[in-house]
């Protein structure tokens, strides 16, 4: 990872997860702990504007999910559960546990956010309050699947598709894939700082690694539908505080409504649109953390 250029004063942790796979993690900072995930096809490089400013208040503990950055790469197996957000989050559970964090808070973007919100409903007392960048819950977004949403999120349809095929187009040419599926959004390629886009090349260069983000999504399109399902129908609801922050430029803002979404799931849900895209973090990091900080430093009740 590149803690010495982006993260200063940052260490890696590789740790543990309960099937015997391992989470690449920076930690740095002082304070309660927070928990920080990434998005597609990033890693944890993407929060390098943000965490100067978090650290002086918390722990921070910048996970890559499986599959994405330095952590594992397992295979996939028949019903994609290896990379169902339940796996993902229990990963993350994991490695909170061995850090010494029972309670913990969760600032997720993207793939991450997903993982996020089956680490809440799966754990609901491990996690203290969530921000969660730029979706809308995974069923509602399939379920509501329009004509310009697939157009606009492409990649959710050719990364399902039955390996090998998206592995191997991906593969041809990993850093061309970073730049058109990063670069073809609102903001194009200019918030970017290059050494991040440097690690979100090398690491989708990675072997493994196509394949692993083919399954978060594959996983996503199946198995992680059966589990979201399973919550609606037994009228399960997230407890604990949640801010949802999307990007107005972005495609969750004009193919949903998601605080109507996000309330339909959880009890206690604000949120907001930002000036920016859908890479928040790095489009729009001053607003992110004025909308971001005075939430996560509330005491919970």
């Amino acid at each position: 990872m590149t803690g010495s250029s982006l993260f200063p004063g940052f260490a890696p942790q590789r740790i543990p997860t309960p099937d015997g796979q391992h989470i690449q993690a920076l930690v740095g900072g002082n304070g309660p702990p927070l928990l920080l995930l990434h998005g597609h096809p990033q890693t944890s490089a993407l929060w390098h504007k943000v965490t100067p400013a978090l650290a002086r208040h918390f722990t921070l503990v910048l996970a890559d999910l499986r599959g994405y950055g330095d952590s594992a790469k397992p295979d996939g197996d028949a019903d994609h559960a290896n990379y169902s957000k339940r796996t993902m989050a229990a990963d993350m559970r994991a490695v909170m546990q061995h850090l010494g964090h029972a309670r913990f808070a969760v600032l997720a973007h993207d793939r991450g956010a997903r993982v996020a919100h089956r680490l809440a409903a799966d754990h609901p007392a491990a996690v203290q309050r969530m921000v969660l960048l730029d979706i809308a819950p995974t069923l509602a977004m399939y379920e509501q699947t329009g004509n310009a949403f697939a157009r606009a999120y492409w990649h959710w349809f050719f990364l399902i598709q039955p390996a090998p095929l998206p592995e191997r187009l991906i593969e041809a040419d990993p850093a061309a894939y970073v730049h058109d599926v990063m670069g073809r959004r609102s903001a194009g390629l200019a918030p970017f700082d290059p050494r991040a886009l440097a690690e979100y090349t090398r690491c989708l260069a990675l072997p493994g690694t196509a394949h692993g983000i083919c399954e978060d999504y594959r996983a996503a399109a199946g198995i992680d539908l059966l589990h979201d399902r399973a919550d609606r129908d037994a009228g399960r609801q997230l407890g604990m505080p949640l801010l949802v922050l999307w990007g107005e430029q972005g495609v969750v803002q004009q193919c949903f409504t998601p605080l109507t979404e996000w309330q339909r799931v959880a009890a206690d849900v604000r949120g907001h649109a930002l000036p920016c895209g859908h890479y928040i973090a790095e489009e729009a990091p001053d607003a992110l953390l004025a909308a971001a900080l005075p939430f996560l430093l509330e005491t919970n009740a």
